[in-house]
């Protein structure tokens, strides 16, 4: 069936980009807890919210990988995006500065559209482009990673939004900017026809006994979690992802210290912090995904993941006797933000080359567990051992943890076919 007529698949890639451009709003937080501090808040409660917003998209993309074969993914995308956009509408409309407003709209409101929405655009890619899935994958997961610079650079620097209008109207453009995106480019997220294949592509044959060969044997999620082999992708996903994260959490507050010590005023420090976060390190992130994917595609997915894991761990370790010059910073924090972003590409495709496509979107949730407990464990460490004027270890622990991940990877073979 594959010269049956059927829409162009690249248009499913630009509704997929246009959905997490959006959904990327999660990691623009950053923009708004300057002005929330200035109105009284604690740096704890701003985190609060953010750790919510976390805690609620790893949550509901589970929830969301159950509810697709019921619903479709067009509708699911449609949902996320009207709950992301109801939740910072209903903030701006209501929450003002107060916490408990925007705690629960954007947090735990727009946290669960977020994850409703998150594994849409990959699982769809894969269906359409299963000669293509680490690229496609890349894209996608590249547009939440760019759409976080997009919307802190719109409320700041480029568009002065909170500025010109303040915190709730800017809360509120988001939530109708997100809704909008996010259902126009749910339009388009629909699975291809059944038996439907690219042209000139053909699909690996299908294993008879042993080993699985790779994309050949569909696992439903409870198959799935009764393999050795999920929870040792879990647990690379857990130790890569929580070093990112840790270093996205320190990636300011480290260097700024390491610069002063070094001889840099303390404004130039923090001017120089910030642009090695919210530039390279931001950039490179959204490079990453699709860099690493197209990679994939011709290395393989386990090699891609052990290289991209033990690199990371050379990284994270080397990175505190980088942070403390300029050139060496830029450089630091574009090469951990390249791996980081790796891990939105190679850990989608791996669960489907792994246990197959039919069940990803429900699949991938239960993998993507262990972005959030990456969230919780990596930062919450990095943050104890700062507090304790011990960076370089917290940075020690994270790169010990990615190599380790990469043990983990090289040991993972495929599980034996039902």
């Amino acid at each position: 069936m594959s010269d049956t007529k059927v829409m162009d698949r690249w248009i499913v890639v630009v509704g997929a980009i246009l959905v997490q451009l959006c959904l990327g709003a999660i990691y623009a937080w950053s923009v708004f807890t300057k002005p929330l501090v200035e109105a009284g808040w604690s740096k704890t409660e701003t985190q609060m919210v953010f750790s919510a917003g976390l805690a609620l998209f790893a949550i509901f993309t589970v929830v969301a990988g159950r509810m697709m074969p019921k619903h479709g993914p067009r509708k699911l995308a449609i949902l996320g995006g009207i709950v992301l956009g109801a939740g910072y509408l209903l903030a701006g409309l209501f929450g003002g500065t107060s916490f408990w407003p925007i705690f629960i709209f954007v947090g735990i409101v727009g946290g669960t559209g977020i994850g409703l929405a998150y594994v849409v655009p990959i699982a769809v890619g894969m269906r359409w482009f299963p000669d293509k899935k680490g690229l496609i994958t890349g894209l996608a997961v590249a547009g939440f990673g760019f759409g976080a610079m997009i919307w802190v650079k719109l409320a700041g620097a480029w568009g002065h939004l909170i500025e010109n209008i303040g915190l709730s109207a800017t809360f509120s453009v988001y939530g109708v900017a997100f809704a909008v995106a996010v259902i126009l480019g749910g339009m388009v997220m629909v699975y291809p026809p059944k038996d439907w294949l690219p042209a000139g592509y053909t699909p690996p044959e299908a294993s008879t006994g042993g080993p699985a060969v790779a994309g050949t044997v569909d696992f439903d999620s409870g198959a799935m979690l009764r393999t050795p082999q999920y929870y040792m992708i879990f647990l690379t996903f857990l130790f890569s992802a929580g070093a990112g994260l840790m270093s996205i959490g320190l990636m300011k507050l480290f260097p700024s210290q390491a610069l002063i010590e070094n001889g840099m005023d303390p404004v130039t420090a923090s001017a120089t912090a910030g642009t090695a976060m919210a530039v390279y390190f931001s950039l490179a992130n959204g490079l990453g995904r699709i860099a690493w994917g197209a990679m994939s595609d011709k290395l393989g997915r386990k090699k891609s993941v052990v290289i991209m894991t033990a690199t990371q761990g050379i990284l994270v370790i080397l990175f505190p006797y980088m942070a403390g010059k300029t050139a060496l910073l830029y450089l630091g924090a574009t090469l951990v933000g390249f791996n980081f972003g790796g891990n939105f590409a190679l850990f989608p495709t791996t669960t489907a080359d792994t246990f197959g496509t039919k069940f990803v979107g429900r699949n991938y949730g239960w993998v993507f567990l262990a972005y959030g407990v990456g969230g919780i464990l990596g930062p919450i460490m990095g943050g104890r051992l700062g507090d304790l004027n011990n960076f370089p270890l917290a940075f020690t622990i994270a790169g010990v943890a990615c190599l380790v991940a990469a043990v983990i990877a090289v040991s993972t073979k495929p599980p034996k076919a039902a």
